[in-house]
């Protein structure tokens, strides 16, 4: 028994079942929510890239997910881009945002890290309020869903979701290769012990800096895709409530999990959804989720459960 569920055979078998429940989410729960789903599980994977297994906590990863949403609805709406090429090019500009930020945040470790990042984050904030192309207060509206490839009809929420499930698996297919090569390797040992780290021969901040780029640009890709789906970019993506939503995502699906972040997304934005009637209280009951899984889940859901079948086997 503990022998199959140790096999590659229960693997095929779970994920084929994850498959086919991807598959067909949208033909029983609302598309559009599952899309917001997808959008801040892929944006919590890119930053648990970051923290999970580079052991960097970011307080600003909102800059890029907010601001690449301003850059895709600006062009696709504006210049009258595809919609595959405004997506592409806002992770290009989180990219090489995020390029900037490494280069001034990685040489600072633990809360001084996390004070520079958020001190960056702000001021592309206020740059949102101020710059004319973002629209301000109002963002910007009305983002039209051209053809994919010209001709991948989106104007369908049902056609869209996929597309959406589709650039998703695409994220999450890179952070695992990233995660399981070598660079993932040294990564995870820097996270561990930097001091041994450096001692073995390894240019530390280089790994940081790439590490920094790479989940700055699928957190770019995330909110361009959000961008679409809602046909909106307004400054709620930009603040530093988005940052602190997706900490907690992280934490309650389980840091350094893979697929902890999709958990903590499915739960947080289930709860954003579903109790949104409650108005101030869904922060209040974030708030008891967490303090409920720091208690009983202290390595978040998936890491605990993980650890309860290891003890079982």
């Amino acid at each position: 028994m503990h022998a199959f569920l140790d096999s590659p055979r229960l693997r095929q078998i779970v994920l084929g079942l994850i498959v086919l429940a991807a598959l067909a989410a949208p033909h029983v729960i609302y598309p559009i929510f599952l899309m917001k789903v997808l959008c801040f599980a892929l944006f919590a994977c890119a930053f648990n890239l970051l923290l999970g297994f580079g052991g960097l906590l970011s307080f600003g990863h909102a800059a890029f997910f907010g601001f690449a949403g301003y850059v895709a609805a600006h062009m696709i709406k504006v210049w009258a881009w595809p919609t595959e090429l405004g997506v592409l090019a806002a992770a290009l500009v989180a990219a090489a945002m995020g390029l900037v930020f490494g280069l001034l945040a990685i040489r600072r470790q633990g809360i001084y890290f996390a004070m520079v990042t958020l001190a960056l984050s702000q001021m592309v904030y206020f740059f949102c309020v101020q710059a004319p192309f973002t629209g301000g207060e109002d963002g910007i509206q009305a983002v039209p869903r051209r053809p994919v490839f010209g001709f991948i009809d989106i104007t369908s929420d049902l056609t869209l979701y996929y597309v959406v499930l589709a650039v998703f698996t695409l994220g999450f297919l890179v952070i695992w290769r990233a995660v399981h090569s070598p660079f993932g390797q040294v990564l995870t040992a820097i996270r561990e012990n930097e001091a041994r780290a450096i001692s073995l021969g390894y240019q530390v901040e280089r790994y940081k800096l790439l590490a920094f780029v790479l989940s700055a640009g699928l957190s770019g890709l995330a909110g361009g895709m959000k961008a679409v789906v809602f046909q909106l970019a307004t400054l709620s993506d930009v603040e530093w409530q988005a940052s602190g939503e997706i900490v907690l995502m992280t934490i309650a699906g389980g840091i350094g999990t893979l697929t902890g972040p999709v958990v903590g997304a499915v739960l947080i934005v289930g709860m954003q959804n579903y109790m949104a009637s409650l108005d101030e209280w869904v922060l209040i009951a974030q708030g008891v989720v967490l303090v409920l899984v720091v208690l009983l889940f202290q390595k978040g859901v998936v890491g605990t459960l993980a650890a309860w079948l290891g003890r079982g086997r």
